[in-house]
């Protein structure tokens, strides 16, 4: 059980109850004022996972976590076990990384997508409609590797797809969801055969955007991007080199500074900083220039873009992956594990200013922005070393 508690921090005030802390939004010294607040509700305090999936696993009407080996049944957060209930020490790495969930072999159940250590096979689970026990594993591909692989739609039929690398190959992928109803094949297909861009199991980030205006998602990392083809089954897409800037984490690609053409943002994997970069373009060269955004926290391994304030504007979501490795290694590791949301003006010089949402969470690999609970506004789902996190935004 949780204690009653009232605490301080500096620019901001909350009060603990029962596992759930309601923030002011004096929020931090760097904030600008704001009616956004949130209510964080405490799933769990174990470490399960460092990504999170939501998802209305039983049909009820209400989206469901999804993290680990266990799903959490809303509105009370009920736990069940969707393997045999796995935990893990702070100090060590877990078997899941990344969480995501889609209805795979389209049965009208949604089933759960369980990324785990860099180059290690990713599994799909089964959804057995509301019947008991564990939930049947299906293999997606033997080695899954870059430390923010996507979920996103390559080929456009309306049905999102793996995106990632093969370390053990060499090679970046998208690996097709299966297609026909009560299909269970994911099928490979080959972006790029080059085993110098972007292939290792530990490679950091990863985008998929139109980078240049031809109306198709390229696939973009730190070095360059793959121009995709009208066919994107097609093997070995032309690469253009760039300078994207450190290892990070999710990469978006959007027109930030409204000139018309689309800008790079993202943020440090394991330092400090979150950035976008300026895509400049003179005749038919294009060259990057770095903006920094924020650079007062470190470790933003996992960033999400997503409409907070309801303005229709896409804000910035991130936090401080606590501990990414273990303990000692990365600058500033033992500092508090905050969590933000930027708030974006768009300009010819965007700006984003931000609001510290809590200070002892942190974000993982993957984080989900989404409306939890049918009210209209969105709210951040966790899941990391620190554990298991729902902030429900308030009316």
């Amino acid at each position: 059980m949780f204690k009653n508690v009232l605490v301080r921090n500096i620019g901001k005030t909350f009060l603990l109850l029962s596992g759930i802390a309601v923030f002011s939004d004096a929020c931090a010294q760097t904030s600008q004022p704001t009616n956004i607040k949130f209510k964080k509700h405490i799933l769990s305090n174990e470490y399960v996972s460092e990504g999170v999936a939501v998802a209305d696993v039983n049909k009820d009407g209400k989206p469901d976590v999804l993290t680990g080996t266990y799903w959490w049944e809303a509105p009370g957060w009920k736990k069940h076990e969707i393997l045999p209930g796995e935990q893990f020490s702070i100090r060590t790495y877990g078997n899941s990384f990344l969480n995501f969930a889609m209805d795979v072999n389209q049965d009208g159940w949604v089933d759960y997508i369980r990324v785990g250590f860099p180059g290690k096979a990713t599994h799909w689970y089964e959804n057995p409609k509301n019947k008991s026990g564990h939930w049947k594993e299906h293999l997606i591909y033997e080695s899954v590797g870059n430390e923010s692989p996507m979920m996103v739609d390559v080929d456009g039929d309306g049905r999102a797809d793996l995106l990632c690398n093969d370390p053990t190959s060499k090679k970046m992928l998208w690996i097709k969801s299966p297609v026909k109803k009560g299909d269970t094949h994911w099928t490979p297909y080959v972006i790029s055969n080059d085993s110098l861009q972007s292939t290792h199991m530990f490679t950091h980030g990863l985008g998929f955007g139109d980078i240049n205006g031809d109306g198709r998602k390229d696939v973009v990392v730190r070095e360059g991007w793959w121009e995709a083809p009208p066919n994107r089954t097609q093997p070995n897409w032309t690469f253009h080199k760039a300078d994207l800037g450190a290892e990070c984490a999710q990469m978006y690609v959007l027109d930030l500074d409204g000139d018309g053409d689309n800008d790079v943002v993202s943020s440090s994997a394991h330092k400090y900083g979150i950035w976008w970069y300026e895509q400049v373009k003179e005749g038919n060269n294009i060259s990057w220039k770095k903006h920094e955004i924020f650079m007062e926290f470190s470790q933003t391994h996992s960033l999400m873009l997503a409409d907070i304030n309801r303005d229709g504007k896409p804000d910035l979501i991130t936090g401080k992956r606590f501990y990414a490795h273990n303990g000692g290694s990365d600058p500033g590791e033992e500092d508090p594990a905050v969590l933000y949301w930027f708030e974006y003006k768009p300009g010819k010089t965007p700006q984003w200013i931000p609001h510290l949402i809590d200070d002892n969470s942190g974000s993982g690999l993957n984080l989900v922005v989404q409306d939890i609970n049918n009210d209209k506004r969105p709210d951040i789902i966790i899941g990391n070393k620190k554990g298991v996190f729902v902030f429900e935004q308030l009316k």
